[in-house]
């Protein structure tokens, strides 16, 4: 098979880099041909790229052109867009139309429902844009990025393709990462037919199970934001101390770092390499994942499964659906630092149970998030979008597709 892959890469790099990288290797491994043709936010430095990039959001021109001769090219069986914002532009699912290539898209995040991707802002999860084909009081607030103008461009670009239909005419299949996500996704303004939606979470790398006998803490690893719960844990904490190591960096680091400082049985780590995390991770009694947005996975608490690792998770996002209490972790209400200490209590108690939650955890990974399960689950994804076309794309690849 001929999979040409599409990624928008952002000025920092994300969860989204590595997914797009590592289906790219999976699928080579397997003996299938991809060619990556990638775009770069940092390549919009001066007042004349960022007119350019905002003016292009709807439809961009130069990107559209090359993505149909890169089509000519290769001559892919199918695409597979991981992120077109705002380079590629939605138009790159007109071009794969008109060149009669099955598309393929996967939903990393919540932009095309609501601008700031991740349905949280104000403290809160926010729904109600969900359902609005242009949800303008996101735009007056400055959802994205702290900025009207650019908030507007995100719904602009999305709404317009709302009202062509393009996300329910122009895309074969939609990949999404839990089945909350899905329904969340189905029952949208998107308007989209339940057959375009698949569910394949992301897949990890074996780390190799951590120790049988644990080391006496709890981790935390992640962003240090407001929608990652950092603040509950540290209030759980307060509560009653526990020994909590934290792994991470962002806006909320002085507080963890102020925290730290007064409570001798937080230690802040700050960022460490993966190797050196994964090797916490797997003497950790559990993992702590506090998050209170709608998380459209959850990769650390996949990678505490590897390890063997109990997962203690607030019940919202991909965490309810990864995590099944008391089989391979426990839940407690999102932002209730109460329940999340009582869960810490749970553990400490009774290790049976911890080892019980870590062994249940391994069977998980090894049951749907190894490469081996993720890369069967893609490749019949492609293979029904593949099969709403006649032929395949290279054997059908239209000569003049009308694109100047």
């Amino acid at each position: 098979m001929r999979i040409l892959q599409i990624h928008n890469f952002y000025k920092q790099a994300g969860g989204e880099d590595t997914v797009f990288e590592q289906e790219a290797q999976l699928l080579r491994e397997h003996g299938h041909t991809v060619e990556q043709l990638t775009f770069s936010n940092n390549n919009v430095v001066g007042i004349k790229d960022k007119l350019k990039a905002a003016l292009g959001v709807v439809y961009n021109v130069q990107s559209a052109q090359t993505i149909g001769k890169a089509i000519e090219g290769f001559k892919p069986d199918v695409v597979h867009v991981h992120n077109f914002f705002p380079l590629v532009s939605p138009g790159v699912f007109w071009v794969c139309q008109k060149y009669k290539v099955p598309v393929v898209m996967t939903l990393h995040n919540y932009r095309l429902v609501c601008p700031s991707a991740v349905l949280y802002y104000d403290g809160k999860v926010q729904l109600d844009n969900i359902h609005q084909v242009f949800p303008l009081k996101s735009v007056l607030k400055g959802v994205y990025r702290n900025s009207k103008i650019e908030t507007a461009s995100v719904v602009l670009a999305t709404g317009v393709h709302k009202l062509l239909n393009t996300w329910r005419n122009k895309v074969d299949k939609f990949i999404v990462l839990t089945p909350g996500a899905a329904d969340l996704f189905e029952n949208s303004s998107l308007k989209l037919r339940p057959e375009q939606l698949s569910v394949k979470p992301n897949f990890t790398a074996d780390p190799g199970e951590g120790a049988a006998e644990r080391d006496n803490y709890f981790l935390y690893l992640g962003r240090l934001t407001e929608e990652k719960g950092i603040r509950t844990l540290l209030k759980a904490h307060a509560m009653r101390p526990f020994p909590l190591k934290i792994i991470g960096t962002g806006p909320l680091q002085e507080l963890v770092e102020a925290y730290a400082a007064q409570n001798s049985s937080v230690d802040y780590l700050g960022f460490r390499p993966r190797e050196e995390a994964m090797g916490l991770l797997k003497k950790a009694r559990a993992l702590m994942f506090p998050s209170e947005w709608l998380e459209t996975f959850g990769m650390t608490v996949v990678e505490a499964f590897a390890t063997g690792t109990p997962v203690i998770a607030a019940k919202i996002g991909g965490a309810a659906h990864l995590v099944q209490h008391q089989e391979n972790g426990l839940h407690y209400t999102p932002g209730n630092a109460s329940e999340l200490i009582n869960q810490v209590k749970l553990l400490e108690q009774l290790p049976c149970l911890a080892h019980k939650l870590g062994q249940s955890g391994r069977l998980s990974y090894e049951r749907q998030y190894t490469p081996e399960a993720n890369y069967a689950m893609l490749v019949a994804i492609y293979e029904q979008a593949m099969g709403r076309k006649q032929k395949p794309a290279s054997a059908t690849l239209a000569e003049k597709a009308g694109l100047s």
